[in-house]
């Protein structure tokens, strides 16, 4: 298990450029599943989480051919389905929430996907339900080996049908999607998720002969093929990295770019940073942060405090309001943060705690924080990264504290964010990894 080493209160300075959006790749490598002809993914992030992907796509019986280092070719003409029922899939699979998402293509293709219950973040229940009420839907028959936690679907034919999904889930829109541009007829998806990784997905299927109508709202129509082709396509930058450099300019009081960051899908990113108090520029496709000493959080119009809170796409993302948090440490005023989706996601804050943050948690899903507005400079300690965003907001903490900090199980930051260390360190960051 490895740790990081930082020691905090450096300046930085430098340009960064973002990976490519973690949460839409895992979509589109599950997508190669659909063709057999070659597809070509762009700006892969070499990230613990599409390498564990990619590596169960290989296992499955997909040719991967890495083209440079962040471009890849699939082709999956030769699928091993045998693998589905191994102990070894049982491992793998279980060992990543987005494996869940080989499924919908499987089912479409094959007539049959399993999956083992997916593993990923520590931050709450995530429930399963929407996607297999999907496939329920389409026509599938589900089965679920309580003893192994083992999940099945088999469909001799896929049929289009209406469905109001329970909730506007990302991953379970994903799957039912790729299921339905396989089936027969017509699909039509109510209260879908529109994330622009949703979105994007939808061009990818489309560019690939599907028939997809209603792209960047709630509700998708999906006419059925009976196949699909190959493709080449380039991935999103990742809005959360964006939102994390974002982070860490401001609590090192750093000048910052952040390039080519795809400014008309960042959606409420812009607003609620403004709403901290944080001042940035657009320059061109460019976000320019400039060195800011102090940021004060605005009320609401009648003087209440502010509260930042996640919704469904496009409403704000949950996987930035851990940061959000951290940069509300040091702001001057005091807000309200309420994460309405994950019970647990929020646990993390009894370590800024433990570094001096006035942070007082409500219940499960809120805290108050009251920003200290640099008068009184986070301390350095020892602490441990229990996901991947509460992780990369302890790293940011860290980089702005007096001291030297240490963070164990950083292989929680390695999952969704490449090779951060270096790239910290290419704009000036006093950063170690530190191999156990």
């Amino acid at each position: 298990m490895a740790s990081f080493k930082i020691e905090g209160g450096h300046k930085l300075k430098g340009t960064i450029t973002p990976q490519g959006a973690k949460n839409e790749v895992l979509q589109i490598l599950c997508a190669v599943l659909l063709t057999p002809e070659r597809v070509v993914v762009n700006n892969v992030p070499d990230i613990i989480d599409v390498n564990k992907l990619i590596f169960i796509l290989g296992e499955l019986g997909v040719k991967v051919e890495k083209l440079n280092k962040n471009s890849y070719a699939f082709q999956a003409d030769e699928i091993n389905l045998d693998y589905l029922e191994s102990a070894d899939f049982k491992r793998d699979g279980g060992s990543l929430r987005g494996s869940i998402m080989i499924v919908g293509p499987l089912l479409a293709r094959f007539g049959r996907g399993y999956i083992p219950r997916p593993g990923g973040d520590k931050i709450g229940r995530r429930r399963l339900d929407t996607h297999f009420e999907g496939f329920i839907r389409l026509g599938a028959k589900f089965r679920y080996n309580k003893e192994e936690y083992f999940y099945g679907v088999e469909a001799d034919e896929l049929f289009g049908t209406e469905m109001l999904l329970d909730e506007a889930s990302v991953t379970g829109t994903a799957n039912i999607l790729m299921a339905s541009v396989l089936a027969t007829g017509t699909t039509t998806i109510y209260n879908a998720a529109c994330e622009p990784y949703i979105q994007q997905l939808c061009k990818m299927l489309n560019s690939m002969g599907a028939t997809i109508k209603g792209v960047g709202s709630n509700l998708l129509k999906i006419e059925g093929v009976k196949k699909l082709m190959g493709c080449e396509h380039t991935v999103l930058p990742d809005m959360i990295e964006i939102g994390s450099w974002i982070g860490v300019a401001v609590m090192t009081k750093s000048e910052l770019t952040i390039k080519n960051v795809s400014w008309e899908n960042l959606g409420q990113i812009p607003n609620v940073f403004r709403k901290l108090g944080i001042q940035f520029e657009k320059r061109g496709d460019d976000i320019y942060i400039p060195e800011q000493k102090s940021y004060e959080i605005q009320n609401y119009i009648d003087g209440s405090v502010l509260t930042v809170s996640d919704a469904p796409w496009p409403g704000f993302t949950p996987d930035l309001l851990s940061i959000v948090l951290v940069i509300a440490t040091q702001a001057k005023g005091t807000v309200l943060i309420h994460q309405k989706m994950f019970e647990s996601r929020l646990f993390f804050v009894d370590k800024l705690i433990d570094m001096g943050a006035k942070v007082i948690l409500c219940d499960p899903h809120r805290a108050t924080v009251i920003g200290q507005n640099f008068e009184s400079a986070l301390k350095a300690t020892k602490m441990t990264s229990p996901d991947i965003r509460a992780g990369i907001s302890l790293l940011i903490a860290a980089l702005s504290a007096n001291g030297t900090s240490i963070i164990n199980n950083i292989e929680q930051i390695d999952r969704g964010y490449e090779n951060i260390e270096a790239r910290l360190k290419s704009i000036g960051a006093k950063i170690e990894r530190i191999e156990d």
